[in-house]
């Protein structure tokens, strides 16, 4: 497993990264042999505010999941850590944070959680206990993360460890038929990801050469949405990010260039995913960073 590294340049889906990095330390450690294809990555949060500074965070999800443990929402008014299991959520989310507190968690890669869940398309837009992954138990989880001490910062690495050992142990325990099902979507979820001329279910079959059917109740199973959601949601998530980087853009150029038809149906999906239209954000960003 690589060790921590500061979360910067690629931040897609986290609408104002500039804030975030000035208020939290925010970490990513890579993932062991044994969960590669499954497990994206381990990311590492830590906070304290003031009084009164409550910090509120909004995402554009990734087509993934997250198994998360420590500090609740703010918004709950419970303080107790807790182990949950975060499904794919189609629109904006946000966390409230405050106080001091601490998380630690698993983002899972495009279908990797298939190998513990069942179906995964049950857990669209749903948080719920961790139990819900096959041989993971949240209680004996949170008591190996040990007592939610202020120093957060020296029990980071031992809580990494402990949900990345947890993890491997449900990989050893999933049957491999679903671990291979689960690793071959990801892979081709990959492929959604990285080429920017995948537009379309046939275009990311054909690449994969996997019958589209097929393609379809792999990614209902393992992701828990469709391969067309996927190709939609990354090339959103390109689109977000070119806003967020400041500067003035062509839309249409954009549009072409993250493989859509043109600029209306990238505006149009834009503004449902985020809430605002691509010139909105981009208002935004600028007056955050001045």
């Amino acid at each position: 497993m690589t060790g921590p590294r500061p979360v910067a340049r690629d931040s897609r889906g986290i609408l104002d990264p500039w804030l975030l990095q000035q208020r939290v330390s925010f970490v990513r450690h890579g993932v062991p042999t044994d969960l590669a294809g499954l497990v994206d990555f381990v990311w590492a949060v830590r906070w304290s505010l003031p009084p009164g500074g409550n910090h509120r965070q909004e995402v554009l999800p990734h087509p993934s999941l997250n198994v998360s443990v420590g500090t609740p929402d703010a918004r709950t008014g419970r303080t107790e850590p807790e182990a949950l299991l975060n499904g794919v959520f189609l629109d904006l989310v946000d966390r409230e944070l405050a106080g001091t507190g601490w998380t630690v968690a698993a983002k899972s890669t495009v279908g990797g959680f298939g190998a513990f869940v069942e179906d995964v398309s049950t857990l669209r837009d749903r948080v719920v206990p961790l139990d819900m992954i096959a041989g993971l138990d949240a209680s004996t989880l949170l008591a190996a993360m040990g007592p939610d001490s202020e120093d957060s910062a020296a029990a980071e690495p031992h809580r990494v460890a402990v949900l990345v050992d947890g993890l491997g142990e449900a990989v050893s325990r999933a049957a491999p038929d679903r671990v291979a099902q689960a690793r071959e979507v990801a892979a081709v979820a990959r492929l959604a990801e990285t080429d920017r001329e995948v537009r379309r279910l046939d275009q990311l079959a054909a690449r994969a050469g996997i019958g589209g059917r097929s393609l379809q109740r792999s990614f209902a199973r393992c992701a828990g949405v469709s391969p067309t959601w996927v190709i939609r949601r990354y090339r959103l998530l390109e689109a977000a990010e070119a806003v967020r980087d400041g500067a003035r853009v062509s839309w249409t150029e954009v549009a072409g260039a993250l493989g859509y038809a043109d600029q209306a149906h990238l505006v149009r999906d834009f503004r449902t995913a985020l809430g605002r239209t691509p010139e909105a954000y981009a208002r935004e960003v600028r007056q955050g960073r001045t």
